[in-house]
């Protein structure tokens, strides 16, 4: 049987993508080599470790209830229920996923995919190997964890994001090398149910990838939630004891340290699943691993398109793949799409405080040339955050002086991955500053301070 579109991959990218074909009415395939649908994301990423965050969210206001007037005696954290319903979350969207093929008409195929050329693909599942054939495929693979040259991950000792999900029990100490979303949302996590969490970021500050004054807040937060951080620090000769592991840190002012960990965490990045694809059978071009493509999402093999976290040039996010798979499948179907911009694209961190950005830092703003006007508000001063007891953070807007535009918002703080959305539609809009100085925030909430840092970079918020 052929078909119009074949999806490798059901990743949020993967199955949107197979979704939407089927809705544009296109002959439509997944494959899939995992026993059960979403990626990643769904299965050992995004939701589960979200499903814990919300828990130690939940278990905070527990452990010190007495400021909302509540008394809660001897609190206990039921580690195993906390997984279950994590795992159950997980379950109940993965049969969703499977619900969405049978609905748009998409056949599930399960096993390994590697492209044959000439819009063939050999899947080798259970009961041996099938040729698929199709017009279009679209790659969406997806990446793992890397790790450390030398280390093996394992369910004891050394973790990446897929077995620190499933550790029975909270470990007294956990040790973490890198400080991207990844390790600092197990930081976030773990620092609340109880561990003496140690960071180890390479690089100068946490989340390199934020507004520099983003990751001095959160360095700041997580320093007064007894978390250590250590930037700039270099770890070496990592081992594995019997019940433990140790490993020698050398730190930013130079000082050698030798530390030890009942856990640690890898969280150095992700490597793009472009091994054993069949890749080399085809045009496709790659770097590093990643492959390039066209603003449509376009290869340079003919009717082969990649989205996600293979892409060169774009964030390994989870809704980028799905904005990507969207533009491609437009494509395939001769409909309307605008290509993904890079500058748009929100990020969002769910630590606690939270992080949301989107757009350019301060830095790249004026690396880049813009004459640059900030505006600032901190949660301090806004009325919702003081009710839910959430202070810490600020928005920052980053603006061009001379007409308005908004090229940068920079969140951390009470829900900042929700109170992003704002940002986004405006720049999308191509809204002013002026345009969202006049638009009406509701009160109390906590968006009002979005309103409140726009009407700063022009010195006029009211509540500072």
């Amino acid at each position: 049987m052929a078909y119009d579109v074949v999806v490798v991959g059901s990743g949020p990218g993967g199955y949107s993508a197979a979704v939407r074909a089927g809705q544009f009415g296109l002959k439509t395939a997944l494959i899939e080599r995992q026993p059960r649908l979403g990626g990643t994301c769904l299965l050992v990423g995004c939701i589960p470790t979200k499903a814990l965050l919300h828990t130690a969210d939940v278990w905070d206001y527990f452990k010190d209830p007495e400021p909302q007037g509540i008394g809660c005696k001897d609190p206990q954290l039921n580690y195993p229920r906390v997984l279950d319903r994590k795992n159950k979350i997980v379950t109940k969207h993965s049969k969703g996923i499977e619900f969405l093929m049978r609905k748009n008409k998409v056949d599930v195929i399960k096993g390994h995919a590697r492209l044959l050329g000439g819009g063939r693909i050999e899947v080798t599942g259970e009961k041996g190997a099938q040729t698929v054939e199709t017009r279009n495929i679209i790659l969406a693979t997806g990446s793992e964890a890397r790790m450390l040259p030398g280390l093996q991950a394992d369910p004891n000792l050394i973790l990446t994001n897929i077995e620190i999900l499933d550790l029975p029990t909270v470990p007294k100490t956990i040790g973490i090398i890198g400080a991207g979303a990844v390790g600092v949302e197990f930081a976030s996590i773990f620092n609340r149910f109880g561990s003496r969490v140690t960071i180890l970021e390479m690089l100068p500050r946490l989340v390199p990838v934020e507004d520099e004054e983003i990751s001095k807040e959160l360095e700041k937060h997580f320093k007064k939630a007894g978390i250590r951080t250590e930037a700039g620090a270099k770890a070496e000769n990592i081992r594995k004891n019997a019940s433990s592991v140790s490993l020698s840190a050398t730190l930013a002012n130079g000082n050698r340290e030798e530390m030890e960990f009942d856990k640690l965490l890898v969280a150095v990045g992700r490597r793009p699943n472009t091994d054993n694809a069949g890749l080399e059978n085809t045009k496709v071009q790659l770097d590093r691993g990643f492959v390039k493509v066209d603003g449509n999402q376009l290869t340079s093999e003919p009717g082969v398109y990649a989205i996600g976290d293979i892409v060169a040039g774009t964030p390994q996010l989870a809704h980028v793949a799905t904005a990507e798979g969207m533009v491609a499948v437009a494509h395939i179907a001769g409909k309307p799409a605008r290509p993904i911009n890079r500058n748009r694209i929100p990020g969002a961190t769910y630590t606690d405080p939270g992080i949301g950005s989107v757009g350019l830092t301060e830095a790249q703003a004026r690396a880049q040339g813009f004459k640059v006007k900030v505006g600032k508000f901190p949660f301090a001063a806004n009325s919702k955050a003081t009710i839910l007891d959430k202070h810490e953070g600020f928005v920052k807007v980053i603006a061009e002086e001379t007409y308005g535009e908004i090229l940068g918002v920079h969140i951390i703080g009470p829900e900042a991955f929700e109170l992003l959305g704002e940002a986004v539609t405006a720049m999308e809009a191509e809204a002013t500053v002026e345009s969202m100085m006049a638009t009406i925030h509701a009160h109390p909430t906590i968006y009002e301070a979005i309103g409140e840092a726009f009407n700063n970079v022009y010195g006029l918020a009211i509540n500072i």
